[in-house]
C-alpha cells in the first residue's frame, strides 16, 4: 500500500498537497462510519469528544508509528466521533446567554480533552513497553 501519510503531511508537498490515494480514502471512510454511529448512539458531545481525545492519544502515541491506524482510527474514527464545530457552537451559545457556568464547563472540557490525549499517549507508551520485543532470526 506504500506511504500512508496523509497528503498534507508528506514531505515535499509544500507547493500543493498530493491528492489522496484511494486506499487512504478507504481507510478514512472505514473509520468514519463507526465513529459517526458511536457519536449518534452516545448523544453526548462531551463524552464523545473526551473518548475521541483518549483514542487519538493512543493512536498517536503508538510506537512505532502506525500511519494506517492514524488514517483509519485517528482521522476517520476520531474525526467523525468528535466535533469541534459542535463544541464551538455550544461555547458561542453560552457566551451569547451570558452563562459563565456554561463557558466554564466548555473550558473544563477543553482541559479534560488535552489531559485525555496525554493519558492516551501515556497508555500507548506503556503498552509498547509491555509488548515482547521481536528478535531477528538468523
Amino acid at each position: 500500500m506504500g506511504d500512508m501519510t496523509p497528503p498534507s503531511h508528506r514531505e515535499g508537498s509544500r507547493l500543493a498537497p498530493l491528492p489522496p490515494r484511494p486506499e487512504e480514502l478507504l481507510l478514512v471512510a472505514l473509520g468514519a462510519v463507526p465513529g459517526a454511529l458511536l457519536r449518534w448512539l452516545l448523544q453526548a458531545d462531551p463524552l464523545a469528544n473526551l473518548l475521541g481525545c483518549l483514542v487519538i492519544g493512543l493512536v498517536s502515541g503508538s510506537v512505532p508509528a502506525r500511519p494506517r491506524a492514524m488514517l483509519m482510527v485517528g482521522i476517520g474514527f476520531c474525526g467523525s466521533l468528535t466535533t469541534f464545530s459542535g463544541w464551538i457552537l455550544a461555547l458561542e451559545r453560552a457566551i451569547g446567554l451570558g452563562s459563565a457556568r456554561g463557558v466554564s464547563l466548555l473550558l473544563l472540557e477543553l482541559v479534560a480533552g488535552v489531559l485525555a490525549v496525554l493519558l492516551g499517549r501515556s497508555l500507548a507508551g506503556r503498552l509498547a513497553r509491555r509488548r515482547p520485543r521481536q528478535t531477528l532470526r538468523r
